[in-house]
């Protein structure tokens, strides 16, 4: 009887795990028996994580991507990378940086593909890191100031800040109509740049400036030094 009631628990319970009782043959009371137990789902479900797991990281990507960046400090050492994939009619942009303060920095798309430390600006009126690749992409012709804080579509190259945490490193994934693929490679290229500081998007409260903000909050968002530029290359 007992030999039987553990042959029906085996049965019920063999969708999940395969048990095989093997009873010795037992002359008296000397009989023994050896459980096996064969897992099956471990593997499978490995498997279907894996799978998973990489569709999770192509649909970030926004499918296969058509330009890189490789960030670089003013002293030339890489800091990271930037991606972008085209995602319909969006661009998905995929960053990952280090070697940068934490706290907010702004992140943005300059006008042309340069990333030389010490050089002049386009106008020839400064010179520093990265000013070689000039101010933000703008991408429409009507787009007015950083940010826009009018309501407009502002500056194509407007971008979400980073968030650096207290190790140095940032991540970011985002999805945008701003950008395209002929608007980044086009004859004089751009470029990726991430600020030393916050960029406050041109939002001056009138209480803070009555005229609103100044000609240069609108170009830069105030957002600081070039701290890290990338070209970006197909």
């Amino acid at each position: 009887m007992r030999h039987r009631t553990t042959r029906l628990t085996a049965a019920m319970l063999g969708a999940a795990t395969l048990t095989l009782g093997l009873a010795a043959c037992a002359d008296g009371d000397g009989g023994t028996t050896e459980t096996t137990t064969v897992t099956e789902t471990g593997t499978a479900n490995a498997a279907d994580s894996t799978d998973a797991s990489e569709t999770s990281s192509s649909a970030a990507a926004g499918g296969e991507g058509f330009a890189t960046a490789t960030l670089k400090n003013p002293d030339g050492a890489d800091a990271g990378t930037v991606t972008f994939a085209e995602d319909g009619e969006r661009v998905t942009v995929t960053v990952e940086a280090r070697d940068l303060e934490p706290g907010f920095r702004g992140f943005h798309i300059h006008t042309t593909g340069l990333c030389e430390p010490g050089s002049e600006s386009p106008d020839g009126e400064k010179t520093g890191d990265f000013l070689s690749a000039g101010g933000h992409l703008t991408g429409d012709a009507d787009a007015e100031g950083h940010g826009n804080p009018d309501g407009g579509a502002g500056h194509a190259g407007d971008l979400p800040s980073l968030l650096v945490g207290e190790d140095g490193t940032a991540s970011m994934t985002f999805t945008t109509d701003r950008l395209t693929k002929d608007l980044l490679l086009d004859d004089d290229g751009s470029a990726v740049m991430v600020h030393s500081k916050a960029d406050n998007y041109a939002n001056v409260p009138e209480r803070y400036a009555e005229d609103g903000p100044d000609a240069d909050t609108l170009k830069t968002g105030d957002a600081g030094d070039r701290a890290l530029c990338g070209v970006v290359e197909e």
